[in-house]
């Protein structure tokens, strides 16, 4: 059905082609995750231009994003539609009403906004993903805590640890880090500029009882400060996973990923040991690569093998393996 006949559908009907598709994209995922052993992972991600909504599942919970556009519906039409919509969801996925979060979030292809708080509920729970436990928060930020797109990359990482020395940079809640340190490296340093998101990172160590004052490390900085002051083979295997663009006042210098991404990489060469591995990634749509110009032995693009089956042809990120 094209988009004109579908905008002229009455409401109602619009609703049960929402109900038809969501169901369908629940019952053929839900297969896998549960295959997997699975269960915090995306269910939707704005399938019908109507319903532009990202739905992902944590445990016993919904987080619902609402794309913002222009809709045409009064504040009251809206809210009933909403309501509708919620109510479809959970019936879907047999779960309460009140087991459902809601946020309203624009349009975006990065993450230059994670660190913007919205509310103060505080409300944590703890959810598991491959046998480790993460906090989560579904009602204070526009993300969760937990980004579901890297989970095979972080059990990619974590299969390479053993016996090495991890550093984690734009690390968010260092859920890298928790990996990392269940794959037995020998150190795990875990850097962010929030101490919020750091304390955040501290809090999920403890959840999985990982103690350790010399072994494990939450450093509060500004990561292209940082690089400059470590010394070489500093550390065996880098994850890198900055936001597309920040200008944080904390910051010394403003950070664009296209234009910065070559200092970054060829400094966290500098600092890795011989064959060290740094994993990038950066969630500009546009980002193109400058390999003529990274100090790197390789660089292979992982983009397709870290793809999970929960966002097979929806992922807005790009990953790479680059090895010294």
């Amino acid at each position: 059905m094209n988009n004109q006949l579908q905008n002229n559908l009455p409401l109602q009907q619009k609703e049960l082609m929402f109900q038809n598709r969501l169901l369908k994209v629940y019952k053929h995922k839900s297969k896998q995750a549960k295959r997997l052993n699975i269960e915090c992972w995306r269910i939707y991600d704005h399938d019908l231009p109507e319903f532009p909504f990202c739905i992902e599942l944590y445990g016993n919970k919904v987080y619902v994003a609402e794309y913002l556009r222009r809709h045409g519906m009064t504040d009251e039409e809206h809210e009933q539609w909403l309501e509708n919509c919620i109510t479809i969801i959970c019936n879907i996925l047999n779960l309460p009403n009140e087991n459902a979060f809601i946020k309203q979030r624009k349009r975006m292809h990065h993450r230059s906004q994670q660190y913007e708080k919205l509310a103060t509920e505080k409300e944590y729970f703890t959810v598991t993903e491959n046998g480790l436990k993460f906090l989560v928060n579904l009602t204070d930020y526009l993300d969760t805590g937990l980004f579901l797109d890297h989970r095979t990359t972080r059990q990619m990482v974590k299969e390479q640890c053993n016996n090495k020395h991890v550093l984690n940079l734009f690390a968010y809640t260092g859920s890298f880090s928790v990996y990392a340190a269940a794959g037995n490296a020998a150190s795990v340093t875990t850097v962010d500029l929030s101490k919020t998101y750091l304390q955040w990172a501290e809090d999920n160590f403890k959840l999985n009882e990982f103690k350790g004052d010399k072994k494990y490390q939450f450093i509060h900085a500004d990561v292209k400060q940082y690089l400059k002051t470590l010394n070489p083979n500093s550390f065996d295997l880098v994850v890198m996973d900055p936001p597309t663009f920040s200008n944080s006042k904390r910051m010394k210098d403003i950070l664009d990923i296209q234009q910065d991404h070559v200092e970054l990489i060829n400094d966290v060469m500098n600092i890795l040991s011989p064959n060290g591995v740094l994993y990038f990634s950066t969630n500009y749509t546009k980002f193109v690569l400058d390999v003529d110009n990274i100090k790197a032995t390789s660089i292979k693009d992982i983009t397709k093998a870290t793809t999970s089956f929960d966002f097979e042809g929806k992922l807005k990120r790009w990953c790479f393996k680059i090895n010294k």
